[in-house]
């Protein structure tokens, strides 16, 4: 399993999270801030686990965050 973990506060709203890995991000229509999909909340920090089928897309949108507000381990 992977874990991802986004630092939601900090979010610019840039989209390219759910541009490289939509089955896992999407934005608010709220606020604009990306929204990890079936995540816990810590203190602001969305925590999610995944399968490794999946490590490619969130590498990617991990890789594009302008913000470095994507963590992604295994």
């Amino acid at each position: 399993m992977i874990t991802i973990t986004l630092q939601r506060d900090k979010c610019i709203g840039c989209n390219y999270c759910r541009e490289h890995a939509p089955q896992r991000f999407t934005m608010s229509k709220k606020d604009g801030k990306a929204i990890l999909l079936n995540s816990t909340d810590r203190r602001g920090f969305y925590t999610a686990k995944v399968h490794e089928s999946e490590l490619e897309s969130v590498m990617n949108a991990s890789n594009a965050c302008p913000v470095k507000i994507i963590k992604v381990s295994e």
